[in-house]
């Protein structure tokens, strides 16, 4: 299967048991832009309907649009937070 299919099943199997917070790393980086749009959304509802939280590793710009808080870190530590 491709990276991009890996990564659904993967996005799949950690949402199963309905847990309360979700670790991400990189979670769109094999993604196309369509797909990457699709699991943002889903995150963003299950934020908001199931109260789940998220805790992303990332360099996708665009999961900003749906973070609360964003850690920019710089040789393991907090350079910056907004």
């Amino acid at each position: 299967i491709s990276g991009g299919e890996r990564q659904r099943v993967a996005v799949i199997r950690s949402l199963v048991n309905n847990p309360s917070l979700i670790l991400a790393d990189e979670p769109t980086g094999n993604l196309d832009r369509e797909n990457s749009q699709i699991l943002l959304k889903l995150m963003d509802d299950l934020k908001v309907k199931y109260k789940q939280s998220f805790i992303i590793a990332t360099h996708d710009q665009s999961i900003l649009e749906i973070a609360d808080r964003v850690l920019h870190l710089k040789d393991g530590k907090i350079k910056k937070e907004s």
